[in-house]
């Protein structure tokens, strides 16, 4: 079975954020900017990651962090890859809104990181991609590239992509209680156009993951896509639990 390698000091996961910080992330949402609660929920995700790497007091770094924020530009947010104790001592930069949204630039800058460091990992979990958007991009279609990439591996399994997607528009259903929301599988109903295109660009959910994310309360189905509609802030942190759901030595 792919994707059982763990996340220790030695073999540690690479986790890339790719986060759109367009000018609707200015927009409300439930009451607060939008950007404000992506970079809300992107602090908890990390500071899980910090209390999933301690032992004895000590921060062990089993996990790697690429941050890619763009808008018609993309910016890397850590100044390269920073290792998940390095990231506790710098903290998060603030994230701030640009203009429009070039998907599919960002995701080549992801594509160069990863045929760089792809070799170099080798023996470690395979790598994950969390992508944040809240609305259709406005430059080339990013889906052939994305698909390159899904089609990338290492030892562990091909590179993992998840979307989180900040928009009302995307499911015909409504979630309760998204501690039980089942997740969105190949068959569920999606409401628009660009919700279907993000849905063939996420990865399935491995099982790994989704234990972890069971331990954590979710009751994520098997089957599940690494697809979020970010419909409210619990679903918008729930994506980014998603995305440090590696599994960890004890």
């Amino acid at each position: 079975m792919p994707y059982e390698v763990l996340a220790t000091s030695k073999t540690p996961a690479l986790i890339i954020y790719v986060l759109d910080v367009s000018g609707s992330m200015d927009l409300e949402f439930n009451k607060r900017k939008r950007i404000d609660v992506v970079s809300d929920s992107l602090q908890a995700a990390l500071q899980q990651m910090v209390f999933r790497s301690t032992k004895g007091g000590r921060v062990s770094p089993r996990y790697r962090i690429a941050m890619f924020a763009y808008s018609d530009n993309v910016y890397d947010v850590l100044g390269g890859i920073k290792t998940i104790d390095q990231v506790a001592a710098i903290g998060v930069p603030e994230l701030s809104t640009l203009r429009s949204t070039d998907t599919a630039r960002a995701f080549a800058e992801v594509e160069k990181l990863l045929l760089r460091e792809l070799p170099e990992i080798d023996n470690c979990p395979a790598p994950l991609v969390c992508h944040m958007t809240d609305g259709e991009y406005t430059g080339s279609d990013p889906e052939p590239i994305v698909r390159r990439i899904m089609a990338m591996s290492n030892a562990d399994g091909n590179v993992l992509v998840e979307n989180i997607f900040i928009s009302n528009d995307i499911l015909t259903q409504p979630v309760g209680d998204p501690l039980h929301w089942p997740g969105v599988l190949p068959q569920t109903a999606l409401s628009s156009e660009y919700a279907n295109k993000l849905r063939k660009i996420s990865s399935v959910l491995p099982d790994g993951y989704r234990v972890m994310m069971t331990e954590s309360g979710y009751r994520i189905a098997s089957g599940a896509l690494m697809m979020l509609p970010g419909i409210s802030p619990e679903l918008v942190e729930m994506g980014f639990v998603m995305s440090m759901s590696t599994p960890i030595s004890r």
